[in-house]
């Protein structure tokens, strides 16, 4: 049982939440009355979206706009990416932070992306540049901004904080359509709360990883920029009958559980998990195989840092053919996804014909934008559905 002290302290740590007056539930003062959850927080605010568009998402490409050379490549990089992300935080010297915001509100006036989303990574919330972020890209270019990445999310509160600030915006720029936020979780308290933040709102589309504020936030002891660590491994037994011998050892993920946690916060408030940077440029073979994990394990795309990293994540988060190729076999020998068949040696049923949907949906997402893949799954972009 909590003491009285234990249970004020509590109490005092709990954000405010939002609610409503005429809230006719009384049971909890905390919690916003699921009938006003879809209604905009602000008059004459766009209605907040009752589903996350899925759109080819295989890498977060990043831009920092006060760069006029930057400025100048973004007619040639579009095309090459899903999203393009103009950089206002983290790389982005103290002097040059305008800079920055007023290049992407250029690119955002001034070029055609075609069917590639811009969006941009804010200042953190305790900056003294995030208002001035929020306000003028609203105002300025909010019309063509698709998401808004907010760094550090350390609980629902600051989702909260930015949904009501951006339905103000967006109703003053008599915008039609909501902006939609990503949480990016850098501290251990972030990811302590992230079940609680991917439900925080409506405006959430996703979440990516932090992983070297998150690393120094957990005091964990290395200084790499995502990726696996030579010293984190596990080990085998000795060999009875030869002690001595050398001891087969293997590296491990210390991002998998987190990463894992996060998929699955995401999916189930339809959300969509990516996974964060890799730092290591000059390793290409280390950020495929990190992408990798992150993809087997559900998220739909990554950051790229660097136009190298641009094709392993566009790789990565492709299905492959050959995995592509064998659920349309399925699905084709089981229409109804009913029943326990062999195909190919392999039993199928109704969870295996889902995975197989997954696999096809995406791919036939992926073959709307890309001709090439379409050419390679077998699906004419015309006729590929979206959906997923």
């Amino acid at each position: 049982m909590r003491t009285a002290h234990a249970q004020t302290l509590l109490r005092s740590a709990q954000p405010v939440r939002f609610r409503p007056q005429d809230d006719p539930t009384g049971d909890d003062p905390d919690l916003r009355n699921p009938r006003h959850f879809f209604k905009p927080l602000a008059l004459d605010a766009p209605e907040p979206a009752r589903e996350i568009p899925f759109k080819p998402s295989r890498m977060i490409h990043f831009l920092d706009f006060s760069n006029e050379k930057m400025v100048a490549k973004v007619p040639d990089i579009a095309p090459q990416v899903d999203i393009l992300l103009g950089n206002l935080e983290d790389a982005v010297p103290v002097d040059r932070k305008e800079a920055a915001r007023a290049g992407l509100i250029k690119v955002g006036r001034e070029t055609d992306l075609g069917d590639t989303a811009l969006w941009t990574r804010v200042n953190e919330l305790a900056s003294p540049w995030v208002l001035d972020d929020l306000t003028q890209l609203v105002s300025e270019i909010g019309h063509v901004l698709e998401v808004i990445m907010v760094p550090k999310i350390e609980g629902p509160w600051d989702i909260h904080y930015v949904d009501r600030l951006l339905a103000q915006l967006e109703a003053k720029a008599g915008l039609d359509r909501p902006i939609l936020v990503h949480a990016v979780l850098e501290t251990a308290l972030g990811v302590a709360n992230l079940e609680e933040i991917a439900a925080a709102s409506p405006r959430i589309q996703g979440m990516s990883f932090g992983p070297a504020d998150l690393a120094a936030s957990r005091r964990m002891k290395t200084t790499r920029v995502g990726g696996g660590h030579p010293g984190y491994r596990t080990i085998a037994d000795p060999d009875p009958d030869d002690p001595q011998a050398p001891r087969p050892s293997y590296q491990q993920d210390p991002w998998h559980y987190s990463i894992a946690r996060m998929v699955d916060a995401c999916t189930s408030v339809g959300a969509l998990p990516f996974y964060g940077p890799y730092g290591d440029i000059s390793d290409g073979e280390g950020c495929e195989t990190q992408f990798r994990a992150a993809f087997l394990l559900g998220c739909v795309g990554a950051w790229s840092l660097h136009p190298a990293q641009i094709a392993i994540a566009k790789r990565v988060f492709s299905p492959d053919p050959a995995e592509v190729a064998f659920a349309k076999k399925v699905i084709a020998a089981i229409p109804d996804g009913r029943g326990v068949h062999m195909i190919d040696g392999k039993m199928q049923d109704d969870a295996t014909w889902k995975q197989c949907q997954v696999m096809v949906k995406l791919a036939e997402l992926l073959a709307r934008k890309d001709p090439e893949l379409a050419e390679v799954y077998g699906l004419a972009p015309e006729k590929a559905e979206i959906g997923l």
